[in-house]
């Protein structure tokens, strides 16, 4: 797969160790069920590891190239061998339980548990056509998603299991230019996720966080579940998470002197603690930076030079 030019592939399931399992090191399977999707992290990681050895001192096209593989299986060690994490199948849906607010919810908690590198499938994965259920991705939902993993790790689409009767990226000239401009947001942040993949490595950081990371002090932060996040300490992600909502209400806050700058129009809010609607139309979704701060600037300037701004 890789001598034919594969540089990474999805690393699919891992957590079904039947519980009737025989082992050949003859332990008990469900003692070893949660240790079976760490081994399955293992052993794609040491084939990435050997693939390197191999290639060392060898001619490339780009020295730098590297492969990954991500998963949705794990348990304690599995970030130790891990190199990128997905969250499993949404619902093609809105809902909290197990629909586009769930990934945030996912994102944020597995952020809190050492899996600093993790996303969702842009527009969720199962779909359902049945006679009295009926679970199809909209093309409202999935364009809001795609405004929602602009600002995650990875900016990656999925068919889901249905494709026929799901709205996708290519499904017309909306779809996919929306696609397109938001592909732009996020290579513009590129500069400070490669930075915040250090912090990563080196700490353990997530890259989106829950805002109490950095405002533990500020009880109405404690009470947030998927309303919003941050992308490590500079930007402020305020996701449209429900059908037909064309504005957010935002909570700035308290703890640190600071003004927040919404990117698509510059307005600045400065009283710490405050909380304000904000417009949210299709592909203007709420994002604000820190005023002053270099990775807001940076980000503003590449918004400009893609000509988003």
């Amino acid at each position: 797969m890789v001598d034919d030019g594969v540089r990474g592939w999805m690393a699919d399931f891992g957590e079904g160790l039947p519980v009737d399992a025989v082992l050949y090191s003859g332990e008990d399977p469900i003692a070893a069920h949660n240790r079976y999707p760490e081994l399955w992290a293992q052993i794609n990681r040491e084939f990435v590891e050997e693939w390197k050895s191999h290639c060392t001192g060898k001619e490339r096209e780009d020295p730098q190239e590297d492969l990954v593989f991500f998963m949705r299986a794990g348990f304690r060690d599995s970030p130790k061998w891990g190199m990128l994490f997905w969250e499993g199948d949404q619902m093609v849906s809105w809902q909290a339980n197990d629909g586009i607010k769930s990934s945030v919810v996912a994102l944020l908690s597995s952020g809190l548990s050492g899996y600093a590198f993790n996303h969702s499938d842009i527009g969720g994965y199962c779909t359902m056509h049945l006679p009295f259920i009926r679970y199809c991705r909209t093309e409202e939902l999935l364009l809001r998603w795609m405004e929602l993993n602009a600002f995650t790790i990875v900016f990656r689409t999925h068919e889901g299991n249905k494709p026929w009767c799901n709205s996708q990226f290519y499904s017309n000239d909306k779809t996919l230019s929306h696609f397109a401009r938001f592909a732009k947001v996020y290579k513009a942040w590129k500069f400070y996720r490669v930075e915040l993949v250090k912090e990563a490595a080196q700490k353990g950081s997530p890259v989106c966080r829950h805002l109490f990371l950095h405002y533990p002090n500020d009880e109405r932060v404690q009470s947030l579940s998927y309303e919003q996040f941050l992308v490590g300490s500079e930007i402020l992600v305020v996701p449209v998470l429900h059908k037909g909502k064309k504005n957010v209400k935002v909570h700035f806050p308290v703890g640190e002197t600071c003004s927040w700058q919404h990117i698509w129009t510059g307005k600045t809010y400065q009283k710490q603690g405050c909380q304000a609607w904000v417009e949210a139309p299709l592909g203007y979704p709420a994002v604000f930076v820190k005023v002053g701060s270099i990775v807001g600037e940076t980000f503003l300037r590449n918004l400009k030079n893609f000509d988003i701004l």
